[in-house]
């Protein structure tokens, strides 16, 4: 018991300081590209390539972790992290910036990127058992919007000292995205005192199954869902978190300073609200409240760039806030239900990363739009047209099969 809870802790703390470093940098990242001299296209293909890269390494790791060392993989997750922090600090070389981008662990989005979230609950799920794991996912993920908020406010007032402290724009960056490599040090050094209590006990014979990227009994539910979930983060992709930033300053001509408080509100609402998602889910089941939730905060995402001026944008994007991410520890703990113990960390694994996939391939587009000042507002049409058309075919495809024991 000493070492469940020790590994519990563990697994929150990691939480915790990676969503810190991923909220600052979501706020930085693409001012500090444009302070380099990257133009929109260039950044947008980086921002793109930073995904297809992370979907391809989370793809190799999360598939082989359940089978090899779950502890393994999460150490060399952050050693990617720390690797992508320190380059980035030290060179504008484009190539070499894309390069960092593929094979490194870069969070644009301000949400959780790499193999970190699927082995993690497949981890905590192994402690827990699955009972009130909508709950703990819950929790989880208050966690990390929560850290999330505290880095982009981080993010947008240090730059303010620092250059009130004599630095220039391009070296506050620069210092704020040091601090993201030491993040990744400090992951590598908390995932050494995980045990084994997280490991896959119980292997199930497959000698009869085919097995596919670690998957055998869950094979075609997995693909179904996946390809539903990379369709939502494709059109999520559209709109992350860098990109909203780089909105409102083109926009509204927002300084990092309120950028970074206005990141704050927006995920912090997010957070507190993941934990009405297991009440409503008891009462409405998962699917409905995925789907119910989901629906009129992508009906707010279109309104966005549709009102007059930064104040009432901002309303709304809080608005949408608070309602849009009900969906995520709902549907985290949906996916871990529907499969065996040994499929978790590759049936969530597979999930993410195909969300991953779908959300690369966006932001470049956005890059186009943002770079024509009468198409910057489009990647909110796109993103919430995109995301409705998500929210019914999951409704259709999947009300008929709930887990009523994770809730």
């Amino acid at each position: 018991m000493v070492y469940t809870k020790r590994d519990i802790y563990i697994l929150f703390a990691a939480r915790t300081l990676r969503l810190f470093a991923y909220g600052f940098l979501s706020v930085i990242l693409l001012l500090y590209l444009s302070q380099l001299g990257l133009n929109e296209y260039q950044i947008g293909l980086l921002i793109t390539l930073t995904l297809i890269g992370d979907a391809v390494i989370s793809l190799w790791i999360t598939t082989h972790a359940d089978k090899y060392s779950r502890k393994i993989m999460l150490i060399f997750g952050a050693v990617l992290m720390t690797y992508a922090g320190i380059i980035f600090v030290v060179t504008d070389n484009y190539f070499l910036l894309i390069i960092t981008a593929i094979i490194g662990v870069i969070s644009p989005t301000g949400k959780e990127m790499g193999p970190f979230l699927s082995i993690e609950q497949s981890s905590l799920a192994q402690i827990t058992g699955t009972k009130n794991l909508t709950k703990l996912f819950a929790w989880y993920n208050l966690a990390g919007s929560f850290a999330a908020s505290l880095g982009a406010l981080f993010a947008g007032w240090s730059t303010e000292l620092l250059q009130k402290a004599g630095f220039s724009l391009l070296s506050s960056y620069k210092i704020i995205l040091a601090v993201y490599g030491l993040t990744g040090i400090s992951l590598f050094i908390l995932f050494l005192f995980l045990s084994e209590q997280i490991e896959v006990k119980n292997i199930k014979n497959t000698r009869h199954f085919k097995q596919i990227l670690g998957l055998h009994h869950s094979k075609k539910t997995v693909i179904k869902l996946s390809s539903l979930f990379a369709l939502d983060a494709f059109a999520g992709g559209f709109i992350i978190q860098s990109i909203i930033a780089y909105w409102f300053f083109i926009k509204f001509n927002v300084n990092p300073g309120i950028l970074g408080s206005i990141l704050f509100t927006v995920n912090l609402a997010a957070g507190i609200s993941t934990l009405l998602a297991e009440r409503i889910a008891k009462r409405f089941g998962l699917v409905n409240t995925m789907v119910f939730t989901h629906l009129p905060s992508n009906v707010l995402l279109i309104l966005i760039p549709l009102m007059p001026n930064l104040i009432f944008a901002t309303a709304m994007l809080i608005l949408r806030f608070c309602i849009s991410q009900m969906d995520v520890p709902v549907r985290q703990a949906y996916t871990i239900a529907l499969v065996s113990e040994d499929e978790r960390s590759a049936a969530s694994g597979i999930t993410n990363i195909t969300r991953s996939i779908g959300a690369s391939l966006s932001p470049s587009i956005s890059g186009i739009f943002l770079a024509n000042p009468l198409f910057i507002s489009l990647p909110f049409f796109f993103a919430g047209g995109l995301k409705i058309i998500y929210d019914l075919c999951l409704y259709f495809n999947f009300r008929n099969l709930d887990k009523k024991n994770v809730i």
